[in-house]
């Protein structure tokens, strides 16, 4: 509503009151006093009515409180809809990786498989002569070398990818875990050679030579 309008209204109450006002008092035979009563009155509502001022004052008082309330909720719109975005960047960010992990996992699993097809064949290819040899060679005492025979014998049957199933013992020596012999190569799993090479180191260490090794064996039936 307009200033005028909003005057308008007012002039037309108090000239309502005052009619009003006017007619009761001539009913009544006192005309002067009510006409100044009803002046009185006039005057009072409209004291009561802004300025023409004072109306815009009002008006634009709220239309900068209503936009201040737009923009507020404009940003929170905004940084709820920021938030949610992150959210759903971390989600999708931590899904790629769990994917990634998974691919991964999967294929180590089938390179570890290969692997493993891939060394029983090479081992059915390598007669038991051939690493009886290697090791002669690399346990250099006859002596020794026939106590080291025995055991291999007894534990793999000269098979270096022999794997007990109840203990997981592995390779020529029985190495528990293979994983042990790491510590002479990483082809261990492999590689005859690397497992000889650490079975000597073992017996050494623990029983002094490869016979030491075999006489413990025989009591036992374990080294």
């Amino acid at each position: 509503m307009t200033r005028l309008s909003v005057r308008g209204v007012a002039v037309a109450s108090a000239t309502a009151v005052t009619a009003v006002t006017a007619a009761v008092g001539a009913a009544a035979g006192n005309e002067d006093k009510t006409a100044r009563a009803a002046d009185d009155v006039s005057a009072t509502l409209l004291t009561g009515i802004p300025s023409g001022s004072q109306a815009q004052t009002v008006s634009d008082n709220l239309a900068r409180q209503a936009h201040a309330q737009q923009v507020s909720a404009d940003a929170a719109a905004k940084k709820a809809s920021e938030e949610a975005a992150r959210h759903k960047a971390a989600a999708a960010a931590r899904a790629k990786a769990d994917a990634e992990k998974t691919a991964e996992a999967a294929k180590r699993k089938a390179d570890e498989e290969a692997a493993r097809r891939a060394t029983a064949q090479t081992a059915l290819a390598l007669p038991v002569g051939s690493l009886q040899v290697m090791a002669a060679r690399i346990v250099g005492d006859a002596n020794q070398f026939s106590c080291f025979s025995q055991i291999v014998k007894r534990e793999s049957g000269w098979n270096y990818t022999a794997t007990n199933k109840s203990s997981g013992a592995y390779g020529l020596v029985q190495a528990l875990p293979g994983s042990k012999m790491a510590t002479a190569d990483a082809d261990w799993r492999t590689n005859p050679a690397t497992q000889i090479k650490w079975g000597l180191k073992y017996m050494n260490s623990r029983y002094g030579s490869p016979c030491g090794a075999w006489s413990f064996w025989q009591s036992h039936h374990w080294y």
